[in-house]
């Protein structure tokens, strides 16, 4: 989506970014500013019509949106707009906000665009372009990262700082929790139009969520995962022979439970970045060779070894017991499953995607029977109480992560409108 001054231009499409734009689609899209969005579905399904950024023509002009997280009162925001003639052409939750824009009474467009977010609950990081303005803006827990920068004399909005080292962007700041950036002819305003709430940054970023090159609220996710696994060797150790990670996540937990524990780090399974999803495929054994596919076992690192296996987290257990077959196939002596967080006991309604409870194995059994579910020699998970203290750093609160999907301890509770998970990030054999 970009805009020159007069009038928005969008494109959008299918697939992965370098096969929907190619450079005879750039040169239709000319212009000073720009927005992009590369979407997984948090809310709404996964269809062309979903495609952000939405982009109409309101009374007052044409205005474009691209929104990370996800609106808790979505369901019963949209109701109230529907009965009131709100036509809408998505399932995305993230149309609420541009109906309430349009529709707004307010005279100015900073002021309309104030109006509709101070009426939607749960996470964003937004922004939001007409043809003459860009804007960011951050709910007032922040949720969800976004993170402001520049390179040469250009502004430069991101979800993630990792965007802004790929272009040679220098990373500038977090966009506040509750701040409102607007960037348009005069320069860069910064507002503070919402109440202010207590900040919960998802935790979930740094164990799973970001990637580990990334700078997220304000500290270096391979860090923190680094910092995890040493945390989780001190608490839950184990005699073995060598330290093996569930890649790519699981790998700097597994470097940091190598370092403290003293036992060797080794890539016992190899992964492959060209096999796609698992879990759509119309067999379980179809699904059981996929998996084999995009995780490959060394089996001279592994057989006749006691294998501690460290992983970022277990969402339905059905990969993680693959997993430990197929290393017990490899010859392994054993298998201690060793886990850099909390057991997932509960849904995600800000952005990352979790299945609903039922589905939670952490929900239906203890970390005896999802062992023994596992067929592994030992489990053990970091405790809530560990991942709390080590997340924390000088001058943070005790409340300034949000961990509901450990806890139960929502800080914006779920629309009791809306459906009960959301759709599904983690593959449905996770």
């Amino acid at each position: 989506m970009t805009a020159d001054g007069e009038r928005l231009r969008a494109y959008r499409g299918l697939g992965l970014v370098g096969e929907v734009f190619d450079q005879p689609i750039l040169d239709r899209l000319p212009g000073h500013a720009a927005i992009g969005h590369n979407r997984y579905s948090t809310s709404g399904e996964s269809s062309l019509r979903n495609v952000q950024p939405f982009t109409v023509r309101a009374r007052h002009g044409q205005v474009a949106i691209a929104h990370n997280g996800n609106l808790t009162n979505a369901p019963t925001l949209r109701q109230a707009l529907e009965s009131r003639g709100s036509i809408f052409s998505s399932s995305s939750d993230t149309e609420c906000i541009l109906h309430l824009l349009a529709t707004s009474s307010r005279t100015t467009f900073i002021n309309r665009l104030v109006d509709a977010l101070s009426q939607v609950q749960g996470a964003f990081s937004l922004v939001v372009m007409t043809p003459d303005q860009l804007v960011a803006v951050r709910d007032p827990h922040g949720f969800r990262p976004l993170v402001l920068g520049r390179r040469g004399n250009a502004t430069i909005l991101a979800s993630e700082s990792c965007a802004l080292d790929i272009i040679g962007g220098e990373t500038l700041r977090e966009v506040e929790p509750g701040e409102m950036v607007i960037v348009d002819a005069q320069g860069l305003t910064s507002l503070s139009p919402f109440p202010r709430r207590p900040r919960r940054a998802c935790v979930f970023e740094h164990i799973y969520f970001s990637r580990p090159n990334s700078v997220t609220f304000g500290r270096s996710v391979y860090g923190a995962r680094h910092k995890i696994g040493r945390a989780l060797a001190q608490v839950e150790p184990v005699e073995a022979d060598v330290v093996i990670p569930v890649p790519d996540s699981g790998t700097p937990a597994a470097l940091g439970y190598s370092f403290a524990s003293g036992i060797p780090f080794q890539q016992g399974l190899i992964r492959s970045h060209y096999v796609g999803r698992t879990f759509i495929e119309p067999s379980q054994q179809i699904r059981d060779f996929g998996v084999k596919l995009k995780l490959s076992p060394v089996q001279e690192i592994i057989c006749g070894r006691r294998l501690v296996v460290v992983d970022d987290s277990i969402v339905r257990g059905t990969t993680s017991r693959k997993i430990v077959r197929m290393l017990r196939e490899a010859g392994a002596q054993q298998v201690h499953v060793r886990i850099a967080s909390p057991p997932i006991l509960g849904s995600c309604f800000y952005g990352v995607d979790t299945p609903t409870r039922e589905e939670l194995i952490a929900h239906r059994l203890d970390p005896g029977g999802i062992r023994d579910y596992l067929s592994a020699d030992s489990l053990a998970y970091l405790p809530l109480e560990t991942l709390q203290s080590h997340m924390l750093q000088d001058g943070d609160e005790a409340e300034t992560w949000c961990d509901a999907c450990f806890s139960g301890n929502y800080p914006v509770a779920p629309d009791p409108e809306g459906p009960e998970h959301q759709l599904n990030l983690f593959d449905a054999d996770a």
